[in-house]
């Protein structure tokens, strides 16, 4: 029987996006059925296997994401936002690969196969959605800023869960709440629903991210919430920024005093230099 450490791993490795989307998706269903066993976690993992376009680009480059009642804009968001998601199908399948020793608790592999079917699914919806517009993934230039993080953060479960669920996971719930407005207000319904999904299964993401991260730092004998804001200085390079939106993040469980308190030292120290 396949272990769902090689499977994840093939999810990762798979370069087209349409394909990779549709691989997590089954390795879902596969796990569920009880196809898959849990097995060692694999420590030669290379770059995700990428399609040809999007082109990477540095971040200033990305076309900018203005919403309007023309097309364009909407494609260029849409298209960011797919990029996002096709980047959190690999940190997922990531997650369960490197991370996932045969020791860690069922509940740890559950959660992230979720994560990893979700995503996949956020994919397809925002992929199909581009097309309903004329458009398709990979027509606009992207960058790979997330995939830096997951690089940032290979050695340390701790690191990771710090940075990408509870730090980019839960910038996502800061901004989606404008996108969807903003797409109703140019009569856009189709893509405000897309988004409105997304907003609501990242929440269940950040939770996941917040409860393993708990978890991980008590094995460790660390207190969670004072070790965070350290790993976030030495594994995030970018600043924590209001505004916050309070409502998604109480709902996954992220205690304001601690990215409250990195946002106000980003404060401090840039009205210092």
């Amino acid at each position: 029987m396949e272990t769902l450490q090689r499977a994840a791993a093939s999810v990762l490795a798979t370069c087209d996006a349409e394909v990779k989307a549709r691989a997590a998706r089954a390795l879902s269903k596969s796990w569920h059925a009880g196809a898959l066993q849990c097995g060692a976690a694999l420590t030669d993992l290379g770059r995700p296997g990428r399609p040809a376009r999007p082109q990477l680009v540095a971040p200033k480059d990305v076309p900018r994401r203005r919403i309007n009642r023309g097309s364009a804009g909407r494609i260029a968001l849409l298209h960011a936002l797919a990029h996002i998601e096709l980047n959190a199908v690999d940190l997922a399948a990531d997650m369960i690969a490197r991370f996932g020793d045969e020791a860690m608790p069922k509940g740890f592999f559950d959660d992230w196969v979720r994560v990893l079917d979700d995503e996949g699914k956020h994919f397809a919806l925002l992929s199909d959605r581009l097309r309903d517009l004329g458009s398709h993934y990979g027509a606009l230039p992207a960058h790979d800023g997330l995939w830096e993080a997951a690089e940032a953060t290979a050695k340390d479960l701790l690191a990771r869960l710090a940075v990408v669920p509870l730090v980019l996971e839960a910038r996502g719930l800061d901004v989606t709440p404008a996108m969807i407005a903003k797409l109703e207000t140019v009569e856009d319904p189709e893509s405000a629903a897309i988004l409105k999904v997304i907003y609501e299964e990242e929440i269940g993401h950040v939770a996941s991210g917040r409860r393993w991260f708990t978890w991980t730092a008590e094995q460790r004998g660390l207190d969670p919430w004072t070790a965070w804001p350290d790993l976030v200085r030495r594994h995030f390079r970018g600043q924590l920024k209001p505004p916050f939106n309070h409502q998604g993040r109480d709902a996954a469980g992220l205690p304001r005093s601690g990215y409250e308190g990195l946002a106000l030292e980003a404060v401090t120290a840039t009205s210092h230099d």
